[in-house]
């Protein structure tokens, strides 16, 4: 109407696009209205949040960076933003099971799916990944403590030798030097079923625990963490160098994944500030 208006007469356009003459001239006034005005101020708080995270967070976990700058707002009005202004979180690829061999040794599953434990060093879960590189293939070992969900060992090498995941767990007991005996949980990978493997447990005051044979879900948090990984840092890339893959994975884990990446479980906080908090 406001484009014709020279053409024709605001009263006719009015009656026949039964529109009231006072709205439109509140409109030229006011052309957007004040949630507009205010979904506008909302949107660079919505994208220096999806930037912080490197586009990993989606609207639950920028909702929760919005009410922690003390905004008042829904999650259903942060995702409606991120829609009209195509804000997206990263996607990336599905794992593939790879062969690895039978274990030599197989032990029970104490820990029967209970991925909730009251205390730090109670449970720790393992579990191996590929990160794919111009170079090969880069493997990723990581030991992870069920308390705060946080990664306390990892280690990553060009091999699936049975010293990947020793080192992982090396620096897991270096970090959390544990005063009481620790489970520790891995699928029925043939690194995790070698006699290196119990010896160092069992000179370590560990207790090995095994999920069943081709059963992803008796160990499902830790592919959780591979999942999330793979979404939120690879994103389908490969990388030109195997030191590049290192580096950045490092970051990942220590720098985001740890200290800054809010996890559901945890009640939307990361794993330090949930081990903070309660201790």
């Amino acid at each position: 109407m406001n484009e014709h208006r020279r053409i024709h007469s605001v009263a006719l356009m009015c009656r026949v696009l039964e529109v009231a003459r006072a709205g439109f001239y509140f409109w030229i006034d006011k052309p957007l209205s004040d949630r507009a005005l205010e979904d506008r101020r909302l949107l660079p708080l919505i994208k220096d949040s999806h930037s912080a995270s490197c586009g990993v967070y989606g609207y639950r976990r920028i909702h929760l960076d919005l009410c922690e700058l003390g905004e008042s707002i829904g999650k259903n009005r942060v995702l409606k933003i991120m829609n009209a202004h195509n804000i997206k979180a990263s996607r990336g690829y599905k794992r593939f099971r790879y062969g690895a061999g039978r274990p030599a040794i197989v032990t029970p599953n104490p820990l029967q799916r209970e991925f909730t434990v009251a205390r730090p060093n109670q449970a720790w879960v393992t579990d191996i990944t590929y990160i794919r590189t111009w170079q090969g293939w880069l493997f990723l070992a990581v030991v992870m403590d069920l308390y705060a969900r946080n990664i306390v060992g990892w280690s990553m090498k060009p091999s699936l030798a049975k010293e990947i995941v020793l080192d992982a767990l090396l620096m897991a007991v270096w970090r959390r030097k544990p005063a009481s005996p620790v489970l520790v949980h891995s699928d029925q990978g043939s690194q995790y079923g070698s006699d290196d493997w119990f010896r160092f447990c069992k000179s370590n005051n560990l207790e090995p625990s095994m999920s069943r044979r081709a059963n992803c879900w008796d160990n499902a948090v830790v592919e959780s963490f591979f999942s999330s990984l793979k979404k939120e840092r690879v994103k389908k890339r490969v990388y030109k160098m195997r030191e590049l893959a290192r580096a950045d994975i490092f970051d990942y884990i220590e720098v985001f994944y740890n200290r800054k990446r809010r996890h559901s479980h945890l009640g939307g906080i990361s794993p330090e500030q949930f081990e903070q908090a309660s201790f």
